[in-house]
């Protein structure tokens, strides 16, 4: 038997899937690790620790491979994008990872975005102006830590830190470099003004190479360390948000692909840039043929933990013997759509789509005396769904109705949760029961790069079949009396927002 080893490395763990040709799940591994935060909003990864996982996860695995006497055909990855990494002349970390959801860079973005260079950056790289960026790192590095920077040789991601460590080589696949704010994707080159707004030079930067580049020849040190085979194909891959829709199958604009885990996303792959005039969505290239585009929220599964440790009786889980989160749910099903008039909005950390502010805060609005924490337990699910369901109609407005609706990540756990998706956003929605979403995105890739396959469309048949959601006509209709609400209280708070964040700081 042959088998395909999909990695995807993470914000906060490296998992890895081996599936064999047919992209059927075999065996799964997961390392965890550390994400070092403060107040002042750092949010920063270890690259040793990081390292370590996932040569753990790959040694795991080919120890599997060995156990059953198969062929491993490749290795594939899938990586959290927006991730920066500063190197010296040796290729040695000066830096830890600052992830995505680093938002020390808030205040230079915000200069930024208020410049009208801002909209001239969106035009050409696709990345909303947003702490988010490496780019806007970069920015805030120079002002912040000048000398730092000054002592940087190279700027790396977490992929392209991983395949020098195993390979010598310095690369980039393109839609990681495309997440960076530094991508322009109009010449498919990194964009001169970028560039010299962070005084970076190409030199200083990857070599850009396809997601289906492989990398084969492992240096002394890897061998020793990972243990596989010497001409073990390592595939490039693509960034977490685009190896999912390829692992749903959600490969062209019919489709669109709804994740919500710790965070959240929704996103649509077409055929040609999709770029909106209102800087609300991104839009990254994946290959020559396909971008994707679509909005990443901040808050999703993270803030519903949070709702349920606060809100839920210990004593009451205690007694019912049951997990907080499935008496989580049977409360929530107990309260009606709307939560009796009472609405969330789930920024505790900040948020990215669809209003790109940094300084956003959680609120409750119209609260009274009457309301529960039953109530208010299920107007945070409810809020965060209403927050995707704000996305979802720019995709909407911008690409279209997509003919299907694929969702995925640790709210489908949920009955409740996947009901009230398809309710908010007025659609049915189909629950990905395919295993491992980026990991098997990833093996797709590889699939692609080994020439198995000619096209991602190619392994929709493989997929296993969703369980479809249709909307409750009397939940739907109540949800598009509160959207409305939703979206325009947010409005209302919005110049509030960088003063509380201040006074948070203080």
């Amino acid at each position: 038997m042959e088998y395909l080893l999909g990695i995807d490395v993470g914000t906060v763990r490296t998992k890895g899937i081996l599936y064999d040709s047919k992209l059927q799940p075999k065996k799964s591994f997961r390392e965890t690790y550390p994400l070092y935060r403060d107040a002042k909003g750092m949010a920063e990864q270890e690259p040793a620790e990081v390292l370590a996982a996932v040569e753990k996860v790959i040694n795991q695995a080919y120890q599997e491979v060995q156990r059953n006497n198969c062929d491993l055909l490749a290795i594939a990855f899938s990586s959290e994008n927006q991730s920066l990494l500063l190197l010296d002349e040796n290729f040695q970390p000066i830096s830890r990872i600052l992830t995505w959801a680093d938002t020390r860079a808030r205040l230079v973005a915000s200069r930024v975005k208020r410049n009208l260079i801002a909209r001239e950056l969106y035009m050409d790289t696709g990345t909303p102006i947003h702490p988010m960026s490496p780019f806007t790192k970069l920015l805030w590095l120079k002002e912040d830590q000048p000398e730092r920077l000054k002592a940087t040789a190279y700027v790396a991601d977490i992929k392209s830190y991983l395949f020098h460590h195993f390979f010598g080589e310095f690369k980039i696949d393109i839609s990681v470099a495309s997440c960076s704010g530094m991508w322009n994707i109009n010449t498919r080159t990194w964009d001169r003004q970028a560039l010299e707004m962070t005084g970076i030079s190409t030199s200083q930067l990857p070599e850009i190479v396809e997601s289906t580049t492989q990398a084969i020849g492992l240096t002394t040190r890897a061998q020793k360390e990972l243990h596989v085979p010497v001409q073990t194909p390592f595939v490039y891959g693509a960034f977490g948000g685009a190896s999912s829709n390829i692992g749903m199958g959600a490969v062209d604009a019919s489709t669109a692909a709804i994740a919500i885990g710790t965070s959240a996303a929704v996103r649509v792959i077409t055929d040609s840039p999709v770029i909106d005039p209102h800087q609300r969505l991104f839009c990254y290239t994946l290959d020559n043929e396909h971008w994707v585009v679509g909005g990443p929220l901040n808050n999703g599964g993270d803030v519903y933990q949070w709702a349920v440790n606060h809100l839920v009786d210990a004593k009451a889980v205690t007694n019912e013997k049951k997990t907080p989160f499935q008496l989580a749910n049977q409360i929530i099903e107990g309260v009606p759509a709307g939560s009796h008039g009472l609405i969330f909005h789930p920024f505790l950390g900040g948020e990215r789509a669809p209003i790109w502010d940094a300084n956003a805060r959680g609120s409750f609005f119209g609260l009274n005396l009457l309301h529960t924490r039953a109530d208010m337990l299920r107007s945070v699910m409810e809020g965060i769904t209403m927050n995707v369901g704000s996305v979802f109609e720019v995709v909407r407005d911008l690409v279209g109705d997509p003919e299907k609706i694929m969702a995925s990540g640790g709210f489908t756990d949920s009955e409740v949760w996947r009901q009230m998706l398809a309710d908010v956003i007025g659609f049915p929605v189909g629950v990905a029961m395919a295993h491992g979403g980026c990991c098997l995105g990833a093996a797709t890739i590889a699939l692609k790069s080994l020439g198995r396959i000619d096209d991602y469309a190619e392994v929709k048949g493989m997929l296993s079949q969703p369980e479809v959601y249709d909307p409750d006509d009397m939940a739907a209709y109540t949800y598009q009396k509160y959207q409305p609400l939703f979206n325009q209280v947010e409005h209302l708070l919005t110049p509030a927002y960088e003063a509380i964040s201040q006074l948070q700081e203080k």
